[in-house]
């Protein structure tokens, strides 16, 4: 795929994801929940300009730092959302102010990142920033799942960071 399609790839995973963080909505454990980062990481991998031809070193090391900020960013959205059980069993989320931080703070390391990599001459296609995004979501949902599970049968909301710990009620639509 072209770049401007990885990157409306991009735009348009990033945008449903967020929107879609900050409903409560019902997750199951079972689903297959790591399918759409590894659909991302497959399409991601498939571009041949995942790293610079001329700077293979500079550009691997870019590469393994976007990734680490995409599993920061996964596993602090995860630790920021809210998990609930309903009276019948169904586990729910929603995401909390302090996920919109760990975003924005994801945002502006991967801006860095892209600064830092336009000042040492390096080529920056959207593979890395699409492998970044599908390590995100894998390991947000991977951590949800394991939060979801560690629930049980208890009525309890599970701690997020940044809750105050507060009884937490599914929103009437």
């Amino acid at each position: 795929m072209s770049g401007l399609v990885n990157a409306l790839v991009i735009v348009a995973v990033a945008a449903l994801v967020i929107a879609r963080q900050f409903r409560a909505r019902a997750i199951s454990t079972d689903r297959r929940w790591w399918l759409i980062p590894a659909v991302l990481a497959v399409v991601a991998l498939r571009e041949p300009g995942i790293l610079d031809a001329h700077h293979r070193a500079e550009s691997a090391v870019l590469l393994a730092v976007e990734l680490f900020v995409g599993v920061a960013t996964g596993a602090g959205w995860a630790w920021t959302t809210r998990i609930w059980t309903e009276p019948d069993g169904a586990v729910w989320t929603k995401s909390t102010r302090a996920s919109v931080a760990v975003w924005i703070v994801g945002i502006a390391l991967r801006i860095g990142i892209y600064a830092v990599g336009t000042v040492l001459g390096l080529h920056q296609g959207s593979s890395a920033l699409m492998c970044a995004l599908a390590a995100t979501l894998l390991v947000r949902g991977g951590i949800l799942v394991w939060r979801a599970q560690s629930l049980g049968a208890a009525d309890r909301p599970a701690p997020a960071y940044g809750d105050g710990m507060r009884s937490v009620r599914r929103e009437r639509a």
